[in-house]
């Protein structure tokens, strides 16, 4: 069986986690079946979740349980795309087994 770039490409029917700046506190859900499927699907939303919180709020990231503890892949994500300019911090494991971090900007 042959494969092509796009067999890789596991988000693109990915609903986007928003499509506006929230100017209030917000979560985004980061636990749809294709968040568990794909890593990188995750982090990349995760990102555009925090690009889309006003300054002065904050985004709960609640993230996929197939990934395990986001401090073993998310909180350096994190630093990379913003380092000191926004603070976060690890909220609790859901009941369904996810994850929740809270990234204030």
């Amino acid at each position: 069986m042959s494969s092509t770039p796009h067999d890789h490409e596991h988000d693109h029917d990915a609903e986007p986690v928003t499509d506006h700046v929230h100017d209030n506190s917000w979560s985004a859900n980061l636990e749809q079946p294709d968040h568990g499927d794909d890593r990188d699907l995750v982090l990349r939303q995760a990102v555009e979740a925090v690009e889309h919180t006003a300054a002065g709020n904050h985004v709960n990231l609640v993230t996929h349980g197939d990934h395990g503890h986001p401090e073993d892949y998310l909180y350096d994500e994190l630093d990379a795309a913003f380092g000191d300019d926004v603070d976060w911090e690890y909220v609790e494991q859901c009941g369904c087994g996810g994850h929740v971090v809270r990234v204030h900007t």
